[in-house]
């Protein structure tokens, strides 16, 4: 068949909640030998990637990607993020799935609807801070009430690891100009934000469309992602931080933290929450799905049934 990619089909996708969560790739060119994705180096030697078994692959400078493997990435329902140095800055992404129009215009729906939307956001925060948000508040005194507790949460974690901290501050033009805990936590909250975006993709969700960030290309991204934050990858940062500032690190700064992320989010089974996150989030917004419209033209053909997450192509 014209097209077709070699060697065996593509498997079908694996949900993401039995994922592992991430994996970067760097300097090297991302191809499809046999069926399988590889990473090739400038030496020549060969790195085989199970990429239906990640939930998005993190692509770094020096990174060469074939039309075959965004193929089978696509296929496989895994997401390619291309990324700045230390996976900082992120420039592109691609869709590991297809986007679910119910889900979507309903999404869309209660992100457009004043009322829903501040209960939606009132959900975020309760799920955040562990307590309900506070009675007659509208959401920019939400968003200011939630600034004071991060800047002390930021410093209660600090103090709580020995390590020293000022503010959250970084120059995306420079990456070495901020200190190490600033770097460390712009490399976690990476690792937090692709896998995040690749869970919101799967299951058919828009990451343009926030309820407490908005006007960004991963707003709705930055409003799940920051439900897990302070209980996952910024201890993450700290830890590794402290370990940096007492010179116990084995491995390059930004490589540590990736590996405590990696582990952080298998210890606490974060790609199986994500997902129902989302869900829990969107339904307190109170309002319910929008139905086909009576005059809707019926699809030219039918699709199999899809499996893994909702919104999974393959």
């Amino acid at each position: 068949m014209a097209g077709a990619l070699p060697g065996l089909a593509p498997p079908r996708p694996i949900p993401i909640k039995d994922r592992s969560s991430i994996v970067f790739v760097e300097r090297g060119q991302i191809d499809v030998l046999d069926g399988a994705f590889v990473v090739i180096d400038v030496r020549g030697v060969r790195t085989h990637i199970p990429v239906g078994g990640f939930a998005c692959l993190m692509l770094e400078p020096g990174t060469r990607v074939s039309h075959a493997a965004v193929t089978l990435a696509a296929r496989a329902g895994t997401l390619l993020v291309w990324v700045g140095e230390a996976g900082v800055r992120l420039y592109a992404s691609g869709q590991p799935g297809g986007a679910r129009a119910d889900r979507l215009l309903w999404q869309a729906r209660l992100a457009l609807d004043e009322t829903a939307r501040l209960k939606v956001v009132r959900k975020m925060f309760e799920l955040r801070f562990g307590e309900p948000a506070p009675e007659r508040r509208s959401i920019d005194q939400l968003r200011g009430i939630e600034g004071v507790r991060v800047r002390k949460m930021y410093e209660h974690l600090a103090r709580q690891h020995g390590v020293t901290w000022n503010r959250r501050a970084y120059d995306r033009q420079d990456w070495t100009a901020s200190d190490v805990p600033n770097r460390c936590l712009s490399a976690a909250t990476s690792c937090l934000y692709g896998i995040t975006e690749a869970a919101v993709l799967a299951a058919g969700y828009a990451p343009a469309i926030g309820f407490l960030h908005s006007g960004k290309p991963q707003s709705f991204v930055y409003d799940i992602g920051d439900i897990f934050k302070f209980e996952t990858v910024v201890p993450a940062a700290f830890k590794v931080a402290a370990h940096a500032a007492k010179g116990r690190l084995e491995l390059p700064l930004e490589s540590a933290v990736r590996r405590e992320c990696r582990d952080l989010f298998r210890r606490t089974n974060l790609l199986e929450r994500v997902i129902p996150t989302v869900e829990e989030v969107l339904l307190a917004g109170e309002l319910p799905r929008p139905e086909a419209p009576a005059d809707a033209q019926p699809v030219a053909f039918e699709d199999p049934e899809p499996s893994g997450d909702a919104g999974h192509r393959g």
